[in-house]
């Protein structure tokens, strides 16, 4: 589950300033790949920006849940993709806190308390249950690097301008913190957001429609976005057309070349 490097670094890439550090090796293995059966560490210990000592697994709530990592100090990259996460959910039609939860993990393990408050106001409106709903982690470095890792989660520091280099990628986990999905910046779309959550609801989450359009629906993993079946049967079927059309163009050669030394 690969997301591409250009959607990965589409907004860092307009961003970042040219005198970056970032070798050629680190930015190759910037990803968002989460292993086969990647689930959260979700007994990992945060501090939210309540002030409080909390748990993955209570930020969580036992529903599912979308993750994302950022940058609290980061005025570039991060602040957008928080947006886009934001408006995403707040146009699934889900309910805030009864049908998911946004859990935010701060990268930077310098960052404290009131960076996270500042995120949080400049991004959401405290008075809508989106709001509720959220949460703000900050976290030791052992925590952080836990939790990426765990989840495939490979990104770079740049210590000459004091910034991460990260992808645009948001994780959809079920309740008990299995990751279903991970989407990457084209995914955060109200449409695909809701096919996730109710990927990760296993029944609880969504109306029968939403299952009958799953069908219809199929996640790619390359490009990190929900696309209509019919495409990936087209896809398929061009294939199987060519590969017979091959076959066919080899018998032919064969037969000729039996023909000719008789």
């Amino acid at each position: 589950m690969k997301l591409p490097a250009i959607l990965a670094f589409a907004l860092l890439v307009i961003a970042a300033p040219a005198q970056a550090t970032f070798s050629s090796a680190d930015l190759k293995a910037i990803s968002a790949a989460p292993p086969p059966a990647a689930i959260l560490p979700v007994e990992l210990r945060f501090v939210e920006d309540s002030g409080q000592s909390t748990t993955i697994a209570a930020a969580i709530v036992g529903v599912p849940a979308v993750v994302i990592f950022v940058d609290y100090t980061c005025h570039t990259l991060c602040g957008p993709i928080l947006d886009f996460t934001v408006a995403g959910l707040a146009n699934t039609g889900l309910r805030p806190g009864a049908d998911f939860r946004l859990v935010v993990i701060g990268l930077d393990p310098r960052d404290d308390l009131s960076a996270a408050r500042a995120m949080r106001s400049s991004h959401l409106d405290g008075d809508v249950p989106l709001a509720v709903a959220t949460t703000f982690l900050t976290g030791t470095d052992e925590a952080i690097r836990s939790a990426t890792g765990a989840l495939g989660y490979r990104y770079a520091y740049d210590p000459g301008n004091d910034q991460f280099a990260h992808p645009a990628a948001a994780y959809v986990a079920d309740a008990q913190g299995r990751i279903v999905r991970a989407l990457s910046g084209l995914g955060l779309s109200g449409s695909d957001l809701r096919l996730a959550l109710v990927e990760a609801g296993h029944g609880a989450v969504g109306t029968l429609g939403d299952r009958i359009h799953l069908l219809c629906y199929g996640y790619d993993p390359v490009r990190g976005i929900y696309t209509e079946r019919i495409t990936l049967f087209l896809e398929i079927g061009t294939i199987a057309t060519l590969l017979l059309m091959s076959g066919s163009i080899v018998t032919m050669l064969a037969l000729e070349q039996r023909r000719a030394a008789r």
